[in-house]
């Protein structure tokens, strides 16, 4: 008898501070990391006390699972549950076919593409089917959960700044070799940021894209940076920003440090005050909009199945 799952992928992060060496080597394969790259990062996770992800993504799942009326298996790339853990899991249970859908909804080799490595193994081939949803970053129900998020938040930047305040939407930057060679990242991103504009009646003047949380191992990475954006909108006479960012669907440290200690330290540093976005996080909206994407998938048998 037939057992269609759904497997949600996602990045991982780690449960202690004394787990990150051993999370950062996930991160970069095995390669070398500087030291003092390694304290940092320590740094940002005491601030911030934990990642919520993985707890997140779980509650994610549980939506989801509601939604489709479907079992829902989660796997992490870089920490506990390691994705070729929950692989080996399913196919104990008996599962014979699963939709995969990324927590990163813009395809890109850096991120999507080493979940799908994740999931196939050394052999290629997983012990069951899987169709594997490459990215879905256009989804209406995606857009919509954003929106949902946007207003409120927006509503008090504006009463508490006492006028219109520039929005910047963000995603998480990659190495700028990696769009070069063809990698549709970026402007899956960007399609991203202009669907939610578009939705929310925003004109072009009112709106800005910077990507964020840049690599700290070395070369170049795609921008402009979010410090060059609000220096930019500072120069304009803005008396602060309000970020919403469009790459990410949960908190996590590159929203909960980056963007609430580290952009807004910068802001406050010109002068300006800086808003932000609830994440989407265990949006109803959302789960409705993921359990859409695998039903599509079972319904019409789209995409390569390994």
């Amino acid at each position: 008898m037939a057992k269609e799952v759904i497997l949600l992928l996602a990045h991982g992060t780690p449960d202690s501070i004394e787990e990150i060496p051993a999370y950062l080597r996930n991160v970069v394969s095995g390669r070398p990391m500087a030291e003092e790259v390694v304290k940092e990062i320590q740094h940002r996770y005491s601030l911030i006390g934990k990642s919520p992800l993985t707890e997140m993504t779980y509650k994610q799942a549980e939506g989801v699972s509601r939604e489709s009326g479907m079992p829902v298996y989660v796997g992490m790339r870089n920490w506990k549950p390691y994705i070729h853990q929950t692989v080996q899991q399913m196919a104990a249970e008996g599962v014979t076919h699963a939709v995969a859908i990324c927590m990163a909804p813009h395809q890109s080799r850096t991120s999507v593409g080493l979940y799908r490595r994740a999931v196939l193994g050394e052999t290629g081939r997983a012990p069951f089917t899987v169709d594997f949803v490459d990215d879905w970053h256009s989804h209406p129900g995606l857009i919509a959960a954003f929106a949902e998020r946007f207003g409120p938040a927006y509503y008090r930047a504006v009463q508490q700044s006492g006028r219109q305040v520039p929005i910047i939407f963000t995603a998480h930057s990659v190495p700028q070799r990696t769009i070069e060679e063809g990698d549709p990242y970026e402007a899956q991103a960007k399609e991203t940021a202009a669907l939610l504009a578009s939705r929310l009646g925003l004109t072009p003047h009112e709106w800005s894209f910077a990507f964020q949380s840049q690599g700290m191992s070395g070369g170049v990475w795609i921008g402009p940076t979010v410090e060059e954006t609000i220096t930019a909108l500072h120069m304009k006479g803005a008396p602060g920003v309000f970020i919403q960012p469009i790459g990410f669907l949960c908190d996590h440290v590159e929203i909960l440090y980056d963007i609430d200690i580290a952009f807004r330290e910068f802001a406050s540093s010109l002068g300006m005050k800086l808003w932000r976005a609830e994440s989407i996080n265990d949006s109803p909206t959302l789960a409705r909009a993921i359990a859409d994407l695998a039903r599509q998938r079972l319904s019409s048998a789209v995409g390569a199945q390994y």
